[in-house]
């Protein structure tokens, strides 16, 4: 019996969905590939720009003490690629992280540290900064532990007070900014208001932020399709429901495949 190769519409299920990516170009750049693949086209909206942000003697400061952390901890893919681009460019061979365990929130992160040939010792089944810290609690105690913590200069605090709250020894180490771009003049902010999208995909807290600092740079004009809103992972939701913005597909977990599969599951596959 011959076997049919598949038909267009079902090897391509977002085929003639118009699908508003924001964040970073970065991210932009790994999701839409991957929602290309799948027959998307693609929106940029590049709500928030990320850079390398590092201060010398705060770097100093962290590499100098690094043999006495136990545990380093990143909440994001962004810390991860800014801490090591530092860090080799301090130190020439990676085993120079001494003997630290790592802990990760999310599985975007995780693959990011991975990369670097590392061992994630410790990533919760929820990413959230709260099951992060449950998950190291049953990991060992959290009295007098000396733990690094990878940040942004946007990044929420509740990890840091979770842990020195079960008197864990936190250092921050901001490696990266996340700034607001302005859309006044961006060709995509001009097509989205022009003819909308079928769905906007909020890629972080940050961009949520920012899409209500620019709404009027984005506002739609009539006959435009109106789209439906999309969140990255549980904080990014968290920002969504705070500024009161409806959901209607939300991934799992942080990371580009969960978020596919609630995009398939609205558009159909």
């Amino acid at each position: 019996m011959t076997s049919r190769s598949p038909s267009p519409s079902s090897s391509l299920p977002l085929r003639g969905r118009r699908i508003a990516v924001t964040g970073s170009p970065t991210s932009g750049s790994r999701l839409g590939a991957r929602l290309r693949e799948l027959g998307a086209d693609i929106l940029d909206l590049p709500l928030i720009e990320i850079r390398h942000a590092v201060e010398k003697e705060r770097a100093f400061e962290v590499f100098n003490e690094l043999a006495h952390y136990e545990w380093i901890l990143f909440s994001s893919r962004n810390g991860v690629e800014h801490f090591f681009k530092i860090f080799l460019q301090t130190y020439e061979d990676i085993r120079s992280l001494g003997f630290m365990r790592i802990a990760a929130i999310g599985e975007g992160t995780a693959e990011a540290i991975r990369a670097f040939h590392l061992k994630v010792d410790v990533q919760p089944e929820t990413a959230t900064a709260e099951a992060l810290g449950e998950a190291l609690r049953a990991e060992q105690s959290l009295d007098n532990l000396r733990v690094l913590l990878i940040t942004g200069n946007r990044n929420r605090e509740d990890l840091q007070r979770l842990l020195e709250n079960e008197r864990a020894i936190v250092d921050t180490f901001p490696v990266y900014a996340t700034e607001p771009t302005d859309l006044a003049d961006h060709p995509g902010a001009r097509q989205f208001r022009e003819q909308g999208a079928d769905a906007l995909i909020f890629a972080s807290a940050s961009a949520v932020q920012s899409f209500g600092e620019q709404a009027a740079h984005l506002k739609l004009k009539k006959g435009a399709t109106v789209p439906a809103l999309c969140s990255f992972g549980p904080q990014t939701s968290a920002r969504m429901r705070q500024a009161k913005i409806p959901i209607a597909v939300e991934a799992v977990s942080p990371g580009i495949e969960p978020l596919v599969e609630g995009l398939l599951e609205k558009f159909g596959r």
